[in-house]
Protein backbone atom coordinates (compact mmCIF):
# COMPACT_ATOMS: atom_id res chain seq x y z
CA UNK A 1 0.00 0.00 0.00
CA UNK A 2 1.31 3.43 -0.92
CA UNK A 3 2.36 5.61 1.99
CA UNK A 4 0.18 8.66 2.42
CA UNK A 5 0.16 11.56 4.82
CA UNK A 6 -3.65 11.33 4.99
CA UNK A 7 -4.75 7.72 5.52
CA UNK A 8 -8.50 7.32 5.74
CA UNK A 9 -9.05 3.70 4.69
CA UNK A 10 -7.49 2.19 7.83
CA UNK A 11 -6.74 3.10 11.42
CA UNK A 12 -3.70 5.25 12.15
CA UNK A 13 -0.91 5.12 14.73
CA UNK A 14 2.44 6.75 15.27
CA UNK A 15 3.14 9.91 13.27
CA UNK A 16 -0.33 9.86 11.69
CA UNK A 17 -2.10 9.82 15.06
CA UNK A 18 -3.07 13.37 15.97
CA UNK A 19 -4.11 14.68 19.39
CA UNK A 20 -5.90 12.68 22.10
CA UNK A 21 -2.70 11.98 24.04
CA UNK A 22 -4.56 11.99 27.36
CA UNK A 23 -7.07 9.49 25.93
CA UNK A 24 -4.21 7.18 24.93
CA UNK A 25 -2.72 7.34 28.42
CA UNK A 26 -6.08 6.72 30.11
CA UNK A 27 -6.96 3.76 27.90
CA UNK A 28 -3.51 2.23 28.30
CA UNK A 29 -3.70 2.53 32.08
CA UNK A 30 -7.14 0.92 32.19
CA UNK A 31 -6.12 -2.02 30.02
CA UNK A 32 -2.86 -2.40 31.91
CA UNK A 33 -4.90 -2.82 35.10
CA UNK A 34 -7.19 -5.43 33.54
CA UNK A 35 -10.24 -3.17 33.33
CA UNK A 36 -13.06 -3.55 30.81
CA UNK A 37 -13.44 -0.57 28.50
CA UNK A 38 -16.35 0.89 26.54
CA UNK A 39 -15.92 3.14 23.49
CA UNK A 40 -19.20 4.43 22.08
CA UNK A 41 -18.66 7.12 19.45
CA UNK A 42 -19.99 7.95 15.95
CA UNK A 43 -18.75 6.07 12.89
CA UNK A 44 -15.22 6.85 11.68
CA UNK A 45 -14.49 9.17 14.59
CA UNK A 46 -11.21 7.51 15.60
CA UNK A 47 -12.17 4.74 18.03
CA UNK A 48 -10.02 2.01 16.50
CA UNK A 49 -7.09 4.38 16.00
CA UNK A 50 -7.24 5.32 19.67
CA UNK A 51 -7.27 1.66 20.77
CA UNK A 52 -4.41 0.73 18.45
CA UNK A 53 -2.33 3.73 19.51
CA UNK A 54 -2.90 2.82 23.17
CA UNK A 55 -1.83 -0.78 22.50
CA UNK A 56 1.22 0.50 20.61
CA UNK A 57 2.19 2.71 23.55
CA UNK A 58 1.68 -0.18 25.98
CA UNK A 59 4.01 -2.39 23.96
CA UNK A 60 6.61 0.39 23.76
CA UNK A 61 6.53 0.65 27.55
CA UNK A 62 7.32 -3.05 27.87
CA UNK A 63 3.90 -4.46 28.68
CA UNK A 64 3.26 -7.98 27.38
CA UNK A 65 -0.22 -9.01 26.24
CA UNK A 66 -2.11 -10.69 23.42
CA UNK A 67 -4.92 -9.01 21.49
CA UNK A 68 -7.84 -10.60 19.68
CA UNK A 69 -10.56 -8.85 17.72
CA UNK A 70 -13.84 -9.61 15.99
CA UNK A 71 -16.89 -7.71 14.79
CA UNK A 72 -20.54 -8.16 15.70
CA UNK A 73 -21.59 -6.50 12.42
CA UNK A 74 -22.98 -9.67 10.81
CA UNK A 75 -23.96 -11.56 13.96
CA UNK A 76 -27.66 -12.34 14.15
CA UNK A 77 -27.85 -15.21 16.67
CA UNK A 78 -26.37 -15.82 20.13
CA UNK A 79 -24.76 -18.99 18.78
CA UNK A 80 -22.87 -16.99 16.15
CA UNK A 81 -21.53 -14.61 18.80
CA UNK A 82 -20.46 -17.42 21.12
CA UNK A 83 -18.72 -19.35 18.36
CA UNK A 84 -16.89 -16.24 17.16
CA UNK A 85 -15.87 -15.46 20.72
CA UNK A 86 -14.55 -18.97 21.28
CA UNK A 87 -12.72 -19.16 17.96
CA UNK A 88 -11.09 -15.77 18.52
CA UNK A 89 -9.78 -16.42 22.03
CA UNK A 90 -8.51 -19.89 21.11
CA UNK A 91 -6.45 -18.38 18.31
CA UNK A 92 -5.04 -15.91 20.85
CA UNK A 93 -3.47 -18.63 22.99
CA UNK A 94 -2.96 -21.63 20.69
CA UNK A 95 -1.91 -22.38 17.13
CA UNK A 96 -2.30 -26.09 16.39
CA UNK A 97 -5.22 -28.50 16.07
CA UNK A 98 -3.88 -30.54 18.96
CA UNK A 99 -3.86 -27.50 21.24
CA UNK A 100 -7.32 -26.45 20.10
CA UNK A 101 -8.71 -29.91 20.82
CA UNK A 102 -7.05 -30.13 24.24
CA UNK A 103 -8.24 -26.68 25.39
CA UNK A 104 -11.75 -27.31 24.11
CA UNK A 105 -11.94 -30.57 26.01
CA UNK A 106 -10.42 -29.07 29.16
CA UNK A 107 -12.66 -26.02 29.47
CA UNK A 108 -15.71 -26.82 27.31
CA UNK A 109 -15.85 -30.58 27.64
CA UNK A 110 -19.26 -30.56 29.34
CA UNK A 111 -20.84 -28.20 26.81
CA UNK A 112 -22.14 -28.58 23.28
CA UNK A 113 -19.06 -26.81 21.88
CA UNK A 114 -16.67 -29.25 20.21
CA UNK A 115 -13.52 -29.27 18.14
CA UNK A 116 -14.37 -30.99 14.87
CA UNK A 117 -11.16 -31.82 12.92
CA UNK A 118 -13.05 -32.16 9.64
CA UNK A 119 -14.78 -28.80 10.00
CA UNK A 120 -11.49 -27.23 11.01
CA UNK A 121 -9.81 -28.60 7.89
CA UNK A 122 -12.66 -27.69 5.54
CA UNK A 123 -13.83 -24.36 6.97
CA UNK A 124 -11.01 -23.22 9.30
CA UNK A 125 -13.50 -23.22 12.19
CA UNK A 126 -12.00 -24.30 15.49
CA UNK A 127 -15.25 -24.65 17.42
CA UNK A 128 -18.53 -26.13 16.29
CA UNK A 129 -21.82 -27.00 17.99
CA UNK A 130 -23.15 -30.55 18.22
CA UNK A 131 -26.51 -29.40 19.64
CA UNK A 132 -28.49 -26.26 20.38
CA UNK A 133 -26.89 -24.06 23.03
CA UNK A 134 -28.39 -23.95 26.51
CA UNK A 135 -27.83 -21.57 29.45
CA UNK A 136 -24.90 -23.64 30.73
CA UNK A 137 -23.23 -23.40 27.31
CA UNK A 138 -23.61 -19.62 27.29
CA UNK A 139 -22.16 -19.23 30.77
CA UNK A 140 -19.25 -21.57 30.01
CA UNK A 141 -18.30 -19.73 26.82
CA UNK A 142 -18.50 -16.29 28.43
CA UNK A 143 -16.18 -17.52 31.20
CA UNK A 144 -13.90 -19.20 28.66
CA UNK A 145 -11.60 -16.17 27.97
CA UNK A 146 -11.00 -15.66 31.70
CA UNK A 147 -10.17 -19.34 32.13
CA UNK A 148 -7.74 -19.33 29.19
CA UNK A 149 -5.97 -16.21 30.46
CA UNK A 150 -5.59 -17.76 33.90
CA UNK A 151 -4.47 -21.11 32.49
CA UNK A 152 -1.78 -19.53 30.30
CA UNK A 153 -0.81 -16.84 32.80
CA UNK A 154 -1.13 -14.32 29.98
CA UNK A 155 -2.88 -10.97 29.76
CA UNK A 156 -5.53 -11.15 27.05
CA UNK A 157 -7.38 -8.20 25.54
CA UNK A 158 -10.42 -8.87 23.36
CA UNK A 159 -11.82 -6.12 21.12
CA UNK A 160 -15.43 -6.48 19.96
CA UNK A 161 -16.36 -4.01 17.21
CA UNK A 162 -19.86 -2.81 16.29
CA UNK A 163 -21.29 -4.22 19.48
CA UNK A 164 -24.60 -2.38 18.97
CA UNK A 165 -25.59 -4.92 16.31
CA UNK A 166 -26.33 -7.39 19.09
CA UNK A 167 -29.55 -5.42 19.61
CA UNK A 168 -30.65 -6.94 16.28
CA UNK A 169 -30.82 -10.39 17.84
CA UNK A 170 -34.29 -11.82 18.14
CA UNK A 171 -33.87 -11.77 21.92
CA UNK A 172 -30.82 -9.61 22.83
CA UNK A 173 -31.29 -10.23 26.56
CA UNK A 174 -30.60 -13.94 26.05
CA UNK A 175 -26.98 -12.94 25.45
CA UNK A 176 -26.58 -9.52 27.07
CA UNK A 177 -27.86 -10.50 30.51
CA UNK A 178 -25.54 -13.52 30.86
CA UNK A 179 -22.65 -11.34 29.66
CA UNK A 180 -23.51 -8.75 32.31
CA UNK A 181 -23.67 -11.48 34.96
CA UNK A 182 -20.33 -12.92 33.83
CA UNK A 183 -18.62 -9.52 34.03
CA UNK A 184 -20.00 -9.06 37.55
CA UNK A 185 -18.86 -12.51 38.60
CA UNK A 186 -15.37 -11.99 37.21
CA UNK A 187 -14.97 -8.41 38.35
CA UNK A 188 -11.69 -7.62 40.06
CA UNK A 189 -8.04 -8.02 39.13
CA UNK A 190 -7.76 -10.58 36.36
CA UNK A 191 -5.83 -11.21 33.18
CA UNK A 192 -8.66 -10.74 30.68
CA UNK A 193 -10.20 -7.47 29.47
CA UNK A 194 -13.08 -6.62 27.17
CA UNK A 195 -12.85 -3.62 24.85
CA UNK A 196 -16.38 -3.01 23.64
CA UNK A 197 -16.65 -0.64 20.65
CA UNK A 198 -19.83 0.67 19.07
CA UNK A 199 -20.58 3.26 16.39
CA UNK A 200 -24.34 3.33 16.91
CA UNK A 201 -24.28 5.87 19.73
CA UNK A 202 -27.98 5.70 20.54
CA UNK A 203 -28.12 1.91 20.33
CA UNK A 204 -25.08 1.68 22.61
CA UNK A 205 -26.73 4.09 25.05
CA UNK A 206 -29.79 1.83 25.11
CA UNK A 207 -27.57 -1.15 26.01
CA UNK A 208 -25.25 0.43 28.55
CA UNK A 209 -27.43 3.14 30.13
CA UNK A 210 -31.16 2.76 29.54
CA UNK A 211 -31.24 -1.01 30.13
CA UNK A 212 -29.34 -0.76 33.47
CA UNK A 213 -27.13 -3.62 32.31
CA UNK A 214 -23.35 -3.51 32.74
CA UNK A 215 -23.55 -0.93 35.52
CA UNK A 216 -19.97 -0.23 36.62
CA UNK A 217 -18.74 -3.23 34.65
CA UNK A 218 -16.94 -1.17 32.00
CA UNK A 219 -15.18 2.17 32.10
CA UNK A 220 -16.29 4.43 29.30
CA UNK A 221 -13.55 6.30 27.47
CA UNK A 222 -14.80 9.25 25.43
CA UNK A 223 -12.90 10.73 22.50
CA UNK A 224 -11.54 14.16 23.30
CA UNK A 225 -11.98 16.86 20.64
CA UNK A 226 -8.90 17.37 18.49
CA UNK A 227 -7.80 21.00 18.44
CA UNK A 228 -8.44 22.39 14.96
CA UNK A 229 -5.08 24.16 14.93
CA UNK A 230 -3.27 20.91 15.73
CA UNK A 231 -5.14 19.08 12.98
CA UNK A 232 -4.52 21.93 10.52
CA UNK A 233 -0.80 21.82 11.39
CA UNK A 234 -0.75 18.09 10.68
CA UNK A 235 -2.38 18.57 7.27
CA UNK A 236 -0.11 21.53 6.52
CA UNK A 237 3.03 19.48 7.26
CA UNK A 238 1.78 16.74 4.94
CA UNK A 239 1.38 19.23 2.11
CA UNK A 240 4.84 20.71 2.78
CA UNK A 241 6.39 17.24 2.66
CA UNK A 242 4.87 16.86 -0.82
CA UNK A 243 6.23 20.25 -1.92
CA UNK A 244 2.89 22.00 -1.68
CA UNK A 245 1.84 25.15 0.13
CA UNK A 246 -1.55 26.18 1.55
CA UNK A 247 -2.62 28.82 4.02
CA UNK A 248 -3.14 27.42 7.50
CA UNK A 249 -6.20 29.61 8.02
CA UNK A 250 -7.94 27.86 5.14
CA UNK A 251 -7.12 24.47 6.64
CA UNK A 252 -8.42 25.55 10.03
CA UNK A 253 -11.67 26.55 8.36
CA UNK A 254 -11.96 23.09 6.83
CA UNK A 255 -11.28 21.44 10.19
CA UNK A 256 -13.98 23.65 11.73
CA UNK A 257 -16.46 22.62 9.02
CA UNK A 258 -15.83 18.94 9.75
CA UNK A 259 -16.00 19.59 13.51
CA UNK A 260 -12.71 17.81 14.07
CA UNK A 261 -13.90 14.59 12.41
CA UNK A 262 -10.50 13.15 11.51
CA UNK A 263 -11.71 10.69 8.88
CA UNK A 264 -13.41 13.40 6.87
CA UNK A 265 -10.44 15.73 7.32
CA UNK A 266 -7.98 13.11 6.09
CA UNK A 267 -10.21 12.18 3.16
CA UNK A 268 -10.62 15.85 2.26
CA UNK A 269 -6.86 16.45 2.50
CA UNK A 270 -6.12 13.39 0.35
CA UNK A 271 -8.46 14.71 -2.36
CA UNK A 272 -6.76 18.11 -2.22
CA UNK A 273 -3.38 16.43 -2.46
CA UNK A 274 -4.34 14.48 -5.57
CA UNK A 275 -5.95 17.51 -7.25
CA UNK A 276 -3.19 20.06 -6.79
CA UNK A 277 0.41 20.95 -7.47
CA UNK A 278 2.48 23.64 -5.85
CA UNK A 279 0.40 26.36 -4.22
CA UNK A 280 -3.09 25.24 -3.18
CA UNK A 281 -5.58 28.07 -3.60
CA UNK A 282 -8.95 28.41 -1.89
CA UNK A 283 -10.82 27.34 -5.02
CA UNK A 284 -8.99 24.00 -4.96
CA UNK A 285 -10.22 23.41 -1.41
CA UNK A 286 -13.77 24.28 -2.48
CA UNK A 287 -13.57 21.80 -5.37
CA UNK A 288 -12.17 19.13 -3.04
CA UNK A 289 -15.08 19.68 -0.66
CA UNK A 290 -17.50 19.30 -3.56
CA UNK A 291 -15.84 16.02 -4.54
CA UNK A 292 -16.05 14.74 -0.97
CA UNK A 293 -19.74 15.62 -0.80
CA UNK A 294 -20.32 13.91 -4.14
CA UNK A 295 -18.76 10.69 -2.84
CA UNK A 296 -21.09 10.59 0.16
CA UNK A 297 -24.20 12.06 -1.47
CA UNK A 298 -25.81 8.69 -2.36
CA UNK A 299 -25.62 7.72 1.31
CA UNK A 300 -27.14 11.05 2.37
CA UNK A 301 -29.91 10.67 -0.23
CA UNK A 302 -30.68 7.22 1.17
CA UNK A 303 -30.91 8.60 4.71
CA UNK A 304 -33.43 11.25 3.63
CA UNK A 305 -35.43 8.80 1.52
CA UNK A 306 -35.93 6.72 4.67
CA UNK A 307 -37.42 9.62 6.65
CA UNK A 308 -41.07 10.59 6.98
CA UNK A 309 -42.23 14.14 6.29
CA UNK A 310 -42.45 14.83 10.04
CA UNK A 311 -38.92 13.53 10.54
CA UNK A 312 -37.63 15.80 7.77
CA UNK A 313 -39.44 18.74 9.37
CA UNK A 314 -37.89 17.91 12.73
CA UNK A 315 -34.44 17.85 11.10
CA UNK A 316 -35.12 21.25 9.56
CA UNK A 317 -35.95 22.56 13.02
CA UNK A 318 -32.65 21.17 14.32
CA UNK A 319 -30.74 22.84 11.47
CA UNK A 320 -32.53 26.09 12.32
CA UNK A 321 -31.24 25.86 15.90
CA UNK A 322 -34.49 24.87 17.60
CA UNK A 323 -34.15 23.03 20.93
CA UNK A 324 -37.69 23.28 22.43
CA UNK A 325 -39.58 21.11 19.97
CA UNK A 326 -42.77 20.75 22.00
CA UNK A 327 -43.40 24.49 22.15
CA UNK A 328 -46.71 25.36 20.49
CA UNK A 329 -45.17 27.83 18.03
CA UNK A 330 -42.50 25.29 16.99
CA UNK A 331 -45.08 22.54 16.47
CA UNK A 332 -47.14 24.93 14.35
CA UNK A 333 -44.23 26.37 12.34
CA UNK A 334 -42.72 23.00 11.44
CA UNK A 335 -45.96 21.05 11.13
CA UNK A 336 -45.11 18.55 13.87
CA UNK A 337 -48.78 18.01 14.88
CA UNK A 338 -48.48 17.44 18.64
CA UNK A 339 -46.10 16.93 21.57
CA UNK A 340 -46.76 13.20 21.42
CA UNK A 341 -45.79 13.16 17.75
CA UNK A 342 -42.65 15.17 18.54
CA UNK A 343 -41.53 12.41 20.93
CA UNK A 344 -42.22 9.70 18.33
CA UNK A 345 -40.28 11.61 15.67
CA UNK A 346 -37.39 12.28 18.06
CA UNK A 347 -37.18 8.60 19.03
CA UNK A 348 -37.27 7.53 15.38
CA UNK A 349 -34.42 9.86 14.40
CA UNK A 350 -32.37 8.58 17.31
CA UNK A 351 -33.07 4.96 16.38
CA UNK A 352 -31.92 5.72 12.84
CA UNK A 353 -28.72 7.23 14.31
CA UNK A 354 -29.32 10.58 12.65
CA UNK A 355 -29.53 12.63 15.85
CA UNK A 356 -28.06 12.38 19.32
CA UNK A 357 -29.21 14.39 22.33
CA UNK A 358 -26.76 15.60 24.96
CA UNK A 359 -27.22 15.69 28.73
CA UNK A 360 -29.20 18.94 28.38
CA UNK A 361 -31.47 17.34 25.77
CA UNK A 362 -30.04 19.52 23.01
CA UNK A 363 -29.96 17.85 19.58
CA UNK A 364 -26.85 17.28 17.49
CA UNK A 365 -26.64 15.86 13.99
CA UNK A 366 -24.20 12.96 14.36
CA UNK A 367 -22.47 13.23 10.97
CA UNK A 368 -20.87 16.67 10.35
CA UNK A 369 -20.65 16.26 6.56
CA UNK A 370 -24.30 15.18 6.46
CA UNK A 371 -25.16 18.31 8.44
CA UNK A 372 -23.29 20.46 5.91
CA UNK A 373 -25.06 18.69 3.02
CA UNK A 374 -28.43 19.18 4.69
CA UNK A 375 -27.88 22.90 5.07
CA UNK A 376 -26.42 23.59 1.63
CA UNK A 377 -27.98 21.03 -0.70
CA UNK A 378 -31.16 19.64 0.87
CA UNK A 379 -32.63 22.64 2.64
CA UNK A 380 -30.72 25.05 0.35
CA UNK A 381 -29.93 27.49 3.12
CA UNK A 382 -27.65 30.46 2.58
CA UNK A 383 -24.42 30.71 4.56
Amino acid sequence: MLDTAYPYSQYVTGKNFVGRRADVTLLGNLLGQGENVLLSEPPKSGKTSLVQQALFSMRMSGKVFTVGQFSALNIRTPEAFLLRLGNTVLRMVASSPAEYAALTQKFLGETHFVFDPNKYTDEDQILSLNWDVDEADIQAMLRFPYALAQDRGARLILIVDEFQFLTRLENPDALLRPLDACMREMRGPNLFSWVIIGSGVNAMKAIFQSSQLFYKQLTRVTLSPVDEREMADHVHKGFLAAGKVVEKELLQGACRLFKGHLWYINHFAAICDHMSRGYIVEQALVEALGNLVSIHEPRFNAIMADLTTHQVSFLRAVVDGIVRFSAADVIRTYGLNSSANVKRVKDALMKKEVLVFDENDNPHIIDPLFEYWLRKYYFELKD
